[in-house]
């Protein structure tokens, strides 16, 4: 069972007057990720400080990622949750992983998400067409990394039945490549991922590249949601640059969510930018010009009143 990290603290008066009216006594839950990633280092920073800030009760929870917190949070389980662009495109349209459109909305665009394709330093595996036949983590059940790798994987015409792939999660991913149990995994998160640069300090690793005339191929089939990237030379001890493909992430909340906690949410969330960012560094990259871009999923009208607000 995923544990959460419950973090409760007692509200100062000067905290509860400034919060909205739409909260309520209830204990919110921001729907994260796995332990060795950055939803979950994330989460718990922005939980810590909603809780310190408004006098609320906010837990981070573990979860399968990206698939697993649009359910949680159209459901109502979660307040929020992280989500990549184009699970929350599925998601909204009701395709893909989803039966039927949720009613899910943006709350902002945080930073964007790197296709990660690990395989130890030694591996014979030098393109994904060297997967066939080989067993390869995919991704956790209802996560956004498995969409995003049986897309890649179409992309690059490698018959993903040949694949077999045991649905790990990242941080059984990185325990099986370390004992060579898999012959590598895929992973979608913000750079550096710190369960990938503790891996790498023990277990010298390589990533696989991603042709970049496939992102096209990826973006005219599905949601148009990617854009060619590269990680940079030095990242998880790499002496080379290595081609991917980005993703943004959105923190999402349900259509139901008051606009009150909505509007208290980003403004606790730009305020403590700085702070999140010592332990989360991709937490520097969050821009007010730039979250308002969640397109195709709306944003929520409480942060449509924030971003306004915002301009005045």
């Amino acid at each position: 069972m995923a544990t959460a990290l419950v973090l409760v603290l007692t509200a100062v008066t000067s905290a509860c007057s400034t919060r909205s009216a739409d909260w309520n006594d209830s204990a919110y839950e921001i729907a994260g990720g796995g332990s060795n990633g950055v939803y979950d280092a994330y989460g718990t920073e922005l939980a810590h400080e909603l809780s310190e800030s408004l006098g609320v009760r906010v837990a981070a929870e573990e979860t399968a990622g990206s698939v697993d917190n649009l359910l949680r949070v159209s459901s109502g389980e979660a307040l929020l949750g992280f989500a990549q662009g184009d699970a929350a495109a599925d998601a909204v349209a009701g395709v893909g992983a989803f039966d039927e459109a949720l009613p899910v909305t943006a709350v902002a665009r945080l930073y964007d998400e790197y296709l990660h394709v690990v395989v130890r330093a030694d591996s014979e595996i030098d393109t994904l067409a060297d997967f066939a036949g080989r067993t390869v983590s995919l991704g956790a059940e209802n996560s956004g990394v498995n969409v995003i790798a049986a897309r890649a994987l179409d992309a690059a015409e490698v018959d993903i039945t040949t694949i077999t792939d045991p649905q790990l999660d990242l941080g059984e991913s990185i325990d099986a490549l370390e004992r060579s149990d898999i012959d590598g995994f895929f992973w979608v998160g913000g750079i550096p991922t710190p369960g990938i640069a503790e891996l790498a300090t023990t277990t010298p690793v390589r990533l696989v590249p991603i042709e970049q005339t496939w992102v096209a191929t990826i973006n005219a089939r599905y949601s148009d949601a990617y854009r060619p990237s590269d990680f940079p030379v030095g990242l998880y001890g790499l002496d080379e640059s290595t081609t991917t493909m980005a993703v943004p992430n959105y923190l999402v909340t349900s259509a139901a969510t008051p606009d009150g906690v909505v509007r208290d949410v980003l403004t606790r969330l730009f305020e403590a930018r700085t702070a999140i960012a010592r332990q989360v560094p991709v937490a520097s990259l969050l821009d007010r010009r730039q979250a308002i871009f969640t397109g195709p999923v709306d944003l929520h009208p409480g942060a449509i009143e924030y971003y306004r607000d915002q301009r005045d």
